[in-house]
């Protein structure tokens, strides 16, 4: 079956002065699914997502958004794209009913009244309609903001960081939006700096690192080239190095001692490995325990292993 991609970039490259923002990004993100730009600060994500949306015109590199030329035809993928910054676009001094009907008209959407009322009512701002935006939450401005980049229905949604500082209700807000434009047939591109965020999300990870996307695969595949985290702790500390033959026998990894705690521990990508088999093994051994775990990877993991950074054990 051929893929196809609402977004597919080659070699983009942007310079600021003397910074090489972007280093010849790659990025294929097919139709319908929710891709996770995650990468760590001043990777290059804000910068590969104005480019796409064409707020910055790139010096060097292709790409094609909703099968349009990112360049030759900037206003045709305009008219196929919605965005929402990491800032909120709309006007405080207007209420939200008054913002979302301009953003109609400035979009030259039919029947802009009628939008706007259907984008109040699926975001649950209908009682606070004729409010100014100025004086609503942040997590309601913020659905606001993501209701307006929809006023045009579009086929590719670029959400840059949409729920930075939010409390937990209205990020889970966001993120069910999110799930319903997916399953709606709405490609989204998401950036995030909550991780398990993009792991609850995603389908497709894009793992960016100094200007380029360093990996990509879905979250089990990220995880699985970090390998889960097994530790063992013993009663007797003289049992360590039984233990440790343990686990190198049943991971392939060479064991970490921590003799402080009489722990043992190491990495496995063996995704067949339970714990219960670990605790048999480890008793057939002779191992006398104190506790037993086995840790599957997060993407807090992946992101910290593969950006070169120390993981967390």
């Amino acid at each position: 079956m051929t893929t196809t991609y609402a977004v597919l970039s080659e070699g983009l490259e942007k310079r600021f002065g003397t910074v090489h923002a972007l280093r010849g990004l790659d990025l294929a993100v097919a139709e319908g699914t929710v891709c996770g730009l995650l990468g760590p600060n001043g990777a290059g994500k804000t910068t590969a997502v104005r480019l796409l949306t064409t707020l910055l015109r790139p010096d060097a590199g292709s790409a094609r958004i909703a099968g349009h030329d990112l360049v030759r035809e900037a206003a045709a993928v305009r008219r196929r794209i919605g965005v929402t910054g990491q800032y909120a676009s709309v006007d405080g001094d207007l209420t939200g009913r008054q913002n979302l009907r301009l953003f109609a008209r400035l979009h030259r959407v039919r029947g802009p009244a009628r939008a706007a009322e259907e984008l109040l009512e699926r975001f649950g701002l209908t009682e606070a309609a004729d409010r100014p935006v100025s004086t609503w939450s942040g997590g309601m401005r913020r659905r606001l903001d993501l209701a307006a980049s929809l006023v045009r229905r579009p086929d590719v949604l670029f959400l840059d960081e949409p729920t930075t500082g939010l409390d937990p209700a209205s990020r889970n807000g966001i993120r069910e939006a999110v799930r319903a434009l997916k399953a709606e047939g709405t490609t989204v591109v998401l950036t995030t700096q909550y991780l398990e965020e993009a792991d609850q999300l995603a389908d497709d990870i894009a793992l960016v690192d100094r200007g380029r996307v360093a990996h990509t695969g879905s979250p089990a595949e990220l995880k699985a080239v970090v390998g889960a985290y097994v530790e063992v702790v013993v009663a007797d500390a003289g049992a360590m190095v039984r233990a440790a033959e343990v686990l190198d026998r049943l991971t392939g990894a060479q064991p970490a001692f921590d003799h402080d705690r009489a722990a043992v521990g190491a990495v496995t990508r063996d995704t067949t490995l339970t714990l219960p088999r670990l605790v048999r093994e480890l008793d057939a051994a002779g191992v006398p325990l104190l506790d037993a775990s086995l840790r599957p990877p997060t993407l807090d993991d992946v992101f910290l292993r593969l950006t070169e950074k120390e993981p967390a054990a």
